[in-house]
């Protein structure tokens, strides 16, 4: 198989260089480019066309959820990994706004990035389970939704037990077992929440599932 191609996205030198070089011993990745801000990012996927970005949030000139938005604008088959720390609750919920697809910490191990860059680049959504108890934790404080109820699309009873499932970050099988049903029911009822919900994706599914509350504290 192709290497994953990625761009690593970061405005702190130390951390760029870092993450090139520990991503360059891995199998199966090629650190393509350094972007130093979203303005680079967005000029850079369009000239080197990395498979994943690994993005950084709060950057100078122009933003995280801003720069993914124009990326994915422009070239809709780049997935993004975001790189967040434990105070980035707000930019977490923006970056899931603008398409982000996989979320890790920047104190994770070598094996849990290159687990969520591949992941993400075979067209699966990951969450870090730190990152989902943080949103968690901020809408259980009474953070915003980012969507109306408004646009909220009405759901059976099992397919808002799937939907909070998907968004705990479970597999299809795990859904599965969870549920009592087979995988190929779940798989049914995901088919159903992806036309239902307008979601391209499973990514986007966690993000509709935070947004109008199906996420499960």
């Amino acid at each position: 198989m192709s290497p994953v191609r990625v761009l690593v996205v970061d405005d702190q030198r130390v951390v760029r260089d870092g993450l090139t070089m520990l991503l360059g011993l891995l199998d199966g990745i090629d650190v393509v480019g350094t972007a130093v801000d979203g303005l680079d990012a967005v000029a850079s996927a369009g000239r080197l066309h990395p498979d994943v970005v690994l993005m950084d949030l709060s950057m100078p000139r122009c933003d995280g959820p801003t720069a993914i938005r124009r990326i994915l604008a422009d070239h809709p088959e780049i997935r993004i990994v975001v790189l967040t720390t434990y105070s980035d609750d707000e930019w977490v919920f923006a970056a899931l706004d603008a398409g982000a697809r996989g979320f890790v910490t920047k104190d994770a191990s070598a094996a849990e990035i290159e687990h969520a860059i591949t992941t993400v680049a075979h067209g699966e959504a990951l969450l870090d389970p730190s990152v989902q108890r943080r949103l968690l934790d901020a809408y259980a404080r009474g953070a915003p939704a980012r969507g109306t109820s408004d646009d909220a699309v009405p759901l059976t009873a099992r397919e808002t037990e799937v939907l909070a499932h998907i968004a705990a970050g479970e597999s299809n099988a795990e859904i599965a077992v969870a549920l009592t049903v087979s995988a190929a029911t779940v798989k049914t009822h995901i088919t159903h929440l992806l036309a239902k919900t307008d979601s391209r994706d499973r990514a986007q599914l966690v993000r509709y599932a935070y947004r109008h509350g199906h996420a499960r504290p």
